[in-house]
C-alpha cells in the first residue's frame, strides 16, 4: 500500500510500514529523525493530500487542542482570545485529515478540549496495552479501519508525560520520565503502538 504518515518526524510508524514492504512516507515541516530521510518528505502536508493515498495515519500537532491546556483559555475568567483563535485554527488542520479522500485514515491525538467540538473519538489507547509500562490516555479517529487490539498488556509504573500540577498532587509516581524538550517527547509514538498500527491495518504487502 501507498501510505502517508503525516506530522511524523521521528518515522516510528513510517519504519514499521517499510518493514512490512509498504511505500510509505513520513511527512513533516521539520527532518526526520528516524534515520530514514529518503523516506521523509520535509514539506506543508496539504498538497500531498489532494493525491492519491491508500491510508493515512496523522499525528497533528495537539498544543492548542489538548484538554491539558484548556487552563491556558481562561486568564482572570475570561477566554484567552489569541489562544482559541490558534486552537481553531489547529482544529482546521485536525479536520483536513479527518476529511480527507482515503478510504483508510487514522488521527491520533490526546483527549482535545470540549470547547472545540471535535468530531467523536472511536478510540482509546494507552502505551502499557502495547508492552511500555506507562499511563498517556490517546484518542484515535478511525474511517475504514479497525480499532486496534492490544498486543501486550503491562502493569503501568508512571505516567508518560504529566503536567506540574499533576505531578505535585499524583506524587512520585506520576513526575514523568524526562525534563527537556517536553514537547517532542510528549509527541512519542511508542513502538509498540507503532507496530500494532502496521501490522493490524497494513500488514505485510
Amino acid at each position: 500500500m501507498r501510505i502517508l504518515v503525516a506530522c511524523e518526524e521521528s518515522q516510528a510508524v513510517t519504519i514499521e510500514l517499510r518493514k512490512l514492504g509498504h511505500e510509505a512516507y513520513s511527512c513533516d515541516i521539520e527532518p526526520c529523525t528516524g534515520g530514514h530521510p529518503e523516506w521523509h518528505l520535509q514539506q506543508d502536508v496539504e498538497p500531498l493530500l489532494k493525491m492519491h493515498w491508500d491510508m493515512i495515519i496523522a499525528f497533528p500537532p495537539c498544543t492548542y487542542l489538548t484538554n491539558a491546556g484548556a487552563r491556558h483559555l481562561w486568564k482572570g475568567g475570561e477566554l484567552n482570545k489569541e489562544r482559541y483563535e490558534k486552537g481553531l485554527e489547529a482544529k482546521e488542520f485536525f479536520l483536513q485529515f479527518y476529511n480527507a479522500n482515503c478510504k483508510r485514515i487514522c488521527i491520533e491525538n490526546p483527549t482535545p478540549s470540549k470547547v472545540y467540538k471535535l468530531p467523536e473519538k472511536t478510540q482509546v489507547i494507552q502505551p502499557y496495552q502495547f508492552g511500555h509500562p506507562f499511563t498517556k490516555r490517546t484518542q484515535l479517529w478511525l474511517k475504514g479501519l479497525p480499532p486496534l487490539a492490544p498486543t501486550k498488556i503491562v502493569e503501568p509504573d508512571k505516567t508518560w508525560c504529566p503536567s506540574g500540577s499533576y505531578s505535585k498532587k499524583h506524587g512520585e509516581k506520576h513526575r514523568g520520565v524526562f525534563t527537556t524538550d517536553r514537547a517532542r517527547n510528549r509527541a512519542k509514538t511508542f513502538e509498540g503502538i507503532a507496530k500494532a498500527m502496521a501490522t493490524q491495518w497494513a500488514g505485510e504487502a
